[in-house]
Parts: C-alpha cells; structure tokens; sequence
C-alpha cells in the first residue's frame, strides 16, 4: 500500500525536527524562534505585527516566543520613532550569532535529507514543496478547510 502524501510530509517534518532539537536546546532557543530569529537577523528591527503577518501565525504566540528570545538576551525592543504604540524589535549580536548557528545546522539537515538527490531533482522538490504550500494557503484562505 502506497503511503499518501500527508503522512510522507509529517515524517519528513518529524524527523527534521527531531534531528534538530537537541541543538535548538543547546543554543538556547525554544520552539519557534528560530524563524523569528532568523528574520531580524536578515532583515534588521520590525513590529511585532509585521513577524505575525509573514510567518502567518497568532500575534499572541508571537508575543510568546519573543518574550522568550528577549529573557535569552538573543533580542531586543526599542521604542519606534514612527509610532507610540509599537516597538522595534531587533537581533542582538548573541541573537546573530545563534541565528547563524542555526542556519548551518539547518544546512547540514537539509544535506543530509537530500544526499541521494541531483540537482535537478532538488530544484524540483523546492518547487513542488513551494507549490504544495501555496495551494494549501491559498484553499485557506478560502474557507475551504472548514468545508471538510
């Protein structure tokens, strides 16, 4: 019996995210963050509603995982010239750092999961993978999840 997509990608997630946690614990980093982390390092300070906007995720958890990152001292919040109401959010050099620790490790499981793969058959996972999402996002954004 051939396995269906669904559960293909949830192994393939689960076992990324498996080869990745024990580092994401020695860096100090909590689940996440990365990502945030990873966006003020390239892109420099921003609202915390523009990291809610483009990872697509609550505002709240957001809130959370920030809170977190400032406590590590991998962030920090400084107020915005252009408005009273929000912070910037920025990277600090300790946040840079891991940032970069984290994103060669990620590289190394992203080398290890396409070892058997040629070039042509990675930029074409990276399409499919890309396509898949923006699919499932758009028939989101539909309503047609709740339509079962």
């Amino acid at each position: 019996m051939e396995e269906n997509f669904h559960l293909l990608l949830y192994r393939a997630f689960h076992g990324k995210r498996n080869y990745l946690r024990p580092y994401l614990v020695q860096l100090g980093l909590g689940p996440g963050q990365p990502k945030l982390l990873d966006y003020l390092a390239q892109h420099g300070p921003c609202r915390q509603r523009q990291l809610a906007e483009y990872f697509e995720i609550d505002p709240a958890a957001v809130s959370r995982m920030l809170d977190g990152l400032e406590k590590g001292g991998f962030i920090t919040r400084q107020a915005d010239p252009d408005s009273r109401r929000a912070g910037l959010i920025g990277a600090t050099e300790k946040g840079r750092a891991a940032s970069t620790a984290w994103q060669a490790h990620c590289a190394r499981a992203e080398e290890l999961m396409l070892q058997d793969f040629s070039p042509e058959e990675r930029a074409y996972f990276r399409d499919y993978l890309k396509r898949a999402g923006q699919n499932i996002r758009r028939a989101g954004q539909r309503g047609d999840g709740a339509n079962g």
